[in-house]
């Protein structure tokens, strides 16, 4: 028995698989997942839906980041795995690790759900260009992988990432999309940092269309905005939406090269920085920023919006992305010069950074 990564034999691929020597000699793949996949797990072995096919990524890279982050840190936390389901149709995978002396808290899901739009949720996507029809509620698939990392060193970032893909029957005329994004959220400013996490999403975008990184990263800029503070969340990364082209395999495999940015995006700079010191007044500001963060995801997110308008909606998943703590103080300003007073201009003024 022994382990490849990337690897595909006989239409079997999976992030990480375990190949095993069967009957008659045989060899056969198990896909590594944290659980078993909401859908029959036959179905993704040889994925023919788009729906399948966005599952199977989801699952796989599910599974390899939580053993990456795993692999980090330092106690013996591991990832609690939540498989759950919907009375409407489908489930979802919520992987937690918390209260670790390397990340705070960190959560990896999954969901692959189905039903019917309510209208609110519809009306939300009408309100962006969807060519839908008004005060209905129409049947839909979403299958999507959704991550938030908080760390406890203030000296290293946060990252988000999430990718999605939709189908919705629109009066017998069905209208698919991707979206999704990743994003860097620093409490202070390292330049090196942030090159090398804005180059890796680059040179994954740049690999199927040059226009992609210019243009994502300033959706992101624009996008991850507490508007009623004047300021970024982080110093952004690329964000899209209503993604559906050139074709759907085309625009999965830029998906698909995305998610493989993850981890080489975000896992080295957590392995550099996370013995780094710190002082009690480098954890508070990072506390305040924190503060900023759940501002915007509770007033601002389109998903966390649509998630708690979803029927059934499951809100301690949905709220996942919060940090287990964060602080507000009143009239709050760093002093010039300070490095919490540079990263504030950053945030309020968004930089180029490759």
């Amino acid at each position: 028995m022994f382990s490849l990564t990337r690897y595909t034999l006989f239409g079997c691929s999976a992030v990480t698989a375990t190949w095993l020597l069967g009957h008659q000699g045989v060899v056969r793949c198990a896909p590594a997942y944290m659980t078993t996949p909401i859908s029959d797990e036959r179905l993704l072995a040889r994925p023919a839906s788009m729906v399948h096919k966005m599952e199977k990524m989801c699952m796989e890279l599910q599974h390899q980041l939580c053993r990456e982050l795993e692999s980090v840190e330092t106690t013996k936390k591991r990832f609690k795995v939540d498989r759950w389901l919907r009375e409407q149709g489908g489930g979802g995978i919520s992987c937690v690790m918390q209260d670790g002396e390397v990340f705070e808290k960190a959560g990896v899901n999954i969901s692959v759900v189905h039903g019917r739009l309510p209208p609110a949720a519809v009306k939300q996507m009408r309100s962006r260009g969807k060519n839908l029809p008004d005060n209905q509620s129409l049947p839909f698939v979403a299958v999507g992988i959704s991550c938030v990392v908080h760390p406890t060193n203030p000296m290293v970032p946060t990252v988000h990432f999430n990718y999605r893909y939709f189908e919705v029957d629109a009066e017998g005329e069905k209208q698919w999309w991707f979206g999704g994004g990743s994003d860097l959220t620093p409490s202070y400013l390292n330049q090196k940092d942030a090159i090398h996490f804005h180059t890796t999403l680059k040179t994954a975008c740049d690999n199927h269309n040059s226009t992609y990184y210019p243009k994502f990263k300033k959706w992101c800029d624009d996008y991850f905005n507490v508007t009623h503070r004047g300021e970024r969340r982080g110093i952004g990364g690329i964000f899209f939406d209503d993604l559906d082209a050139p074709n759907a395999n085309d625009a999965f495999g830029f998906v698909s090269s995305c998610a493989d940015a993850v981890i080489p995006s975000y896992i080295p700079l957590a392995r550099q920085h996370y013995k780094d010191p710190f002082t009690e007044e480098h954890k508070r500001w990072q506390q305040l920023r924190r503060g900023r963060y759940v501002e915007f995801n509770l007033v601002h997110d389109r998903g966390t919006k649509f998630g708690l308008l979803t029927p059934e909606a499951r809100v301690e998943s949905i709220l996942m992305s919060l940090p287990l703590t964060a602080r507000w103080e009143y009239m709050h300003t760093p002093a010039v010069g300070t490095p919490e007073y540079e990263l504030l201009q950053v945030l309020k003024n968004p930089r180029d950074w490759v």
